[in-house]
């Protein structure tokens, strides 16, 4: 039985070198090194890096009784159908023969997952800040943990209406972005 189809071009190895073409790629979400380097404060000696921070917060530090408050992955995670249209239209771009096109659907993934982690970091429900962190920020004149220590004086429970876990002066927040680069590239 003959189906009808007939092959007038093989374009296998087309399909074959655009599949090898967006394989090859990431997409990495969170903060690259060059990226790390914080501003001390007036007084303060430098200390580490907003990599460091983001790591340290995602897992938590029992050793220096810091709880986990996962907001990489969730964030991530929270646009996961949006970035999956973009990344299947990089590859769509790239079966079509427009490289230019597939980088800017990869670069609007990135763009799409790191402002997710910025919006988590807004708006999830971490954690609250413990009394020792909150005086430190009050002496640094963080007016929202002033406002929080005099809450808990007050007698009413933790939260995070007033000074956000994750977000103090917003340098960690500001340095999360994303790369598209090869996946064998060294940073």
């Amino acid at each position: 039985m003959k189906s009808g189809l007939k092959v007038r071009a093989d374009r296998s190895q087309a399909v074959f070198s655009a599949l090898n073409e967006i394989a090859r790629r990431d997409v990495l979400v969170g903060i690259p090194e060059s990226a790390s380097e914080r501003q001390p404060e007036d007084g303060e000696k430098p200390g580490i890096g907003n990599a460091q921070i983001g790591y340290i917060n995602e897992y938590g530090s029992p050793a220096q009784n810091i709880p986990a408050r996962p907001h990489l992955q969730p964030g991530v995670k929270s646009v996961h159908a949006e970035t999956t249209a973009k990344m299947k239209a990089a590859a769509q771009a790239v079966f079509d023969g427009r490289a230019g096109a597939a980088t800017a659907a990869l670069e609007s993934a990135g763009t799409i997952a790191s402002q997710a982690v910025k919006s988590y970091m807004t708006s999830a429900d971490f954690t609250p800040l413990s009394p020792a962190t909150l005086k430190a920020r009050a002496r640094r004149g963080r007016k929202g943990a002033a406002k929080e220590l005099q809450s808990r004086a007050a007698g009413n429970a933790p939260d995070n209406a007033n000074a956000r876990p994750l977000i103090d002066e917003g340098q960690y927040r500001r340095a999360m972005t994303y790369l598209v680069r090869d996946k064998n590239a060294n940073s």
